[in-house]
Formats: structure tokens, C-alpha cells, sequence
């Protein structure tokens, strides 16, 4: 089984399929950030990013409590910190657990994926790994094949698309996850299937039975609530940090440590984005695609010292505002989002 971070035992990397030589400019930067890692304690490599997401789930009794109130305050209370706590599983964790950064056993490796990513994330966790790191992490900014273009639905209005449709996300995750179940062995399709409805059946049951709402909508509206809180600002962050950037084509491709120095930024650090999403989403993006098995804890370990090795070498550190970003798609949203290339058209560098 090839390691999270795409290493082979030969010490070459993976990439589409295909083992790669590491390239050279990256030999000694990779070398530093393995001494930080065999330097660092358990704690620091998983153990903050396990009691992340430990304390989630100790909130999510709370919430279910906070909800039985009559009282407005308390039961917005609840309902928030439930959003919060979900988040965090869902995306937090769903993220770690995509990378196998949550354990160095293989067989754990793939409890967690399915647990955090269908359970927990109504996904499955078979088309969720190939879509993310067999596609988006070895073709990032390759058109057609990483280029972040998901999200992309050019006939919505810009109001619309960046905050009405995301909050559509709990809703369409489950619906994608079954047309990818088409084609799947059946034994495979069967557990995803069973793992994503009992995750939904439990959340829905446990609004009914520990919060107390006394109808069935209720329930799955509070349900939709708490799994929609934070979906507009992870649509935009996954946007926001590839689409815009350079893009290339699959026959003019350059060097890893280009594509990802060139098509990867990072946003600013905040507070509750990075506990929801993780570094690796947020402030440390570009760390997280040069080594995408590291934990969140780890990739802000490495920050300065990735950024400082790519300004030695004269490589591009690119870093800007969530506000900044958000300006720029909202005022370039016919170029960026409508006009933009289609999917299956090769271009050369832009």
C-alpha cells in the first residue's frame, strides 16, 4: 500500500498512477520537514488534531441538550454549537482522514476514512479519495483533471453561487455519493450506503429522541440547519485557493514544485476556521499540497520553514485575504467562473 504521502518504499513519488524521481529542488526541503517529523512528539504529529476533534464530539451531547430549550438564546446556542461540532467532524476530520493523517496503521487508516467520510460526511469514502487525492492532489491546476472545478454551475447568478447554492451541500452530498455508488462492487456499494444512512438516521433520531422535536420537519430542519452552517465559507475556501491561479495542461505540465508553488494559496489564519477546517484548508494550504501527509498541527509547524526554503529558491509564497478573494470573485465572477475554460479544454499556461 503506497503511504499518504504518495512515497513509495523506493523513495519515489506517485503521481496519476505513475512513480516519479522527487525532484531535486524539493530533496532537501523534504529532508527538513522528515527531521521535524521524527523530531516531534505524538502529540504534535496527531495528538492536537485528535483532541480537535475529541472535543467536538464531547460537544455534541451539549447541543443535543441545549436544543430541548424553549428559550430562544439557549436553543440558538445549541443549534450554533452543534454547526460548529459537525463541521469539525465533518470537514475537519473528513480532511485528515482522506490523507491517512490520522494514524500510521493502514487498517486504521481506512476505519477512520470510512467513518469520518461516510458516516460522518454522508460521502463515499472510495470516490472521496479518488477525487481528492488521485485527481485534485496529482493534477492540481491541471485542466480537466484538478483544476477545483466542482463547484462550478456558470448559470447561477454570482449572488446565488456564493451564498445561496452552497448551502445546498447537505442536501447534494448524500445524492452525488449514490451516483457514485453506480458501477461499484456490490459489497462496497452496500457498506457505503448502509454507513452513510445510519450517520443520518442517527443525527435525525437523536434530534427526535434526546432534543425533543415534536415533528419529524422540525427535526430535519434543525438537521439541515447545523449541517449547512458552514458550508458557504468552505465552498468559498475551496475556491478561492486554486480557482484564479495559474492553470495548465495535461501535455504542457511543469515540475511539481511549480504547479503546486504556482496554482496553491494560502489565506490568513482564523480562529474559527481553523478549528473547523483545519490548517491544512486554511493557512497552510500550499504545506499541505507540497506534503498532504502531514496532520493540520504539523503543516503549521513546517509553515516557516517551507516559506522561507521558497524564497531561497525565488518560488512564489502566495498568501491573501479571505476578504481580498472574496472581492475579486465577486467582481470577476463572469471571467472566473463563467468564461473560464470548460473542463475537458486543454490550454496552455495562462
Amino acid at each position: 500500500m503506497t503511504p499518504p504521502d504518495g512515497t513509495t518504499e523506493s523513495g519515489r513519488k506517485v503521481r496519476g498512477g505513475e512513480e516519479e524521481e522527487e525532484e531535486p529542488v524539493m530533496v532537501e526541503l523534504s529532508r527538513m520537514v522528515k527531521t521535524m517529523m521524527k523530531e516531534s512528539s505524538w502529540w504534535e504529529r496527531r495528538g492536537l488534531d485528535w483532541s480537535i476533534l475529541a472535543v467536538a464530539f464531547l460537544c455534541l451531547p451539549v447541543a443535543f441538550l441545549l436544543l430541548r430549550s424553549a428559550h430562544v438564546l439557549v436553543f440558538t446556542c445549541g443549534l450554533l454549537l452543534m454547526g460548529v461540532a459537525h463541521a469539525t467532524i465533518s470537514f475537519k476530520g473528513n480532511h485528515l482522514a482522506s490523507h491517512g493523517a490520522l494514524s500510521e496503521s493502514p487498517a486504521w487508516t481506512e476505519v477512520w476514512a470510512v467513518f469520518f467520510i461516510e458516516v460522518c460526511g454522508a460521502f463515499s469514502a472510495q470516490a472521496g479519495v479518488h477525487a481528492h487525492i488521485k485527481r485534485h492532489h496529482a493534477h492540481t491546476n491541471i485542466i480537466g483533471l484538478g483544476d477545483s472545478s466542482a463547484w462550478k454551475v456558470a448559470r447561477l447568478p454570482r449572488l446565488v453561487y456564493l451564498f445561496v447554492a452552497p448551502l445546498a451541500l447537505p442536501l447534494l452530498t448524500p445524492l452525488v455519493a449514490v451516483a457514485h455508488l453506480r458501477g461499484r462492487p456490490p459489497l462496497l456499494a452496500a457498506r457505503t450506503l448502509l454507513m452513510i444512512l445510519l450517520g443520518l438516521h442517527a443525527h435525525y433520531w437523536l434530534l427526535l429522541h434526546l432534543s425533543g422535536f415534536r415533528t419529524p420537519l422540525s427535526a430535519a430542519l434543525c438537521m439541515l440547519a447545523s449541517r449547512a452552517m458552514f458550508s458557504v465559507p468552505f465552498i468559498h475556501v475551496n475556491i478561492f485557493q486554486h480557482i484564479g491561479l495559474p492553470m495548465f495542461s495535461q501535455d504542457r505540465r511543469p515540475k511539481r514544485h511549480i504547479l503546486m508553488t504556482h496554482g496553491v494559496m494560502n489565506l490568513p489564519r482564523n480562529f474559527l476556521l481553523d478549528w473547523t477546517f483545519g490548517h491544512s484548508l486554511v493557512s497552510c494550504h500550499l504545506e499541505h499540497h507540497l506534503f498532504p501527509h502531514l496532520s493540520d498541527n504539523m503543516c503549521l509547524k513546517v509553515k516557516p520553514v517551507v516559506s522561507r526554503y521558497l524564497s531561497a529558491k525565488n518560488l512564489p509564497y502566495q498568501q491573501d485575504g479571505y476578504v481580498s478573494r472574496l472581492k475579486l470573485f465577486f467582481h470577476k465572477y463572469q471571467e472566473l467562473m463563467v468564461e473560464a475554460p470548460p473542463i475537458t479544454e486543454l490550454v496552455g499556461v495562462q
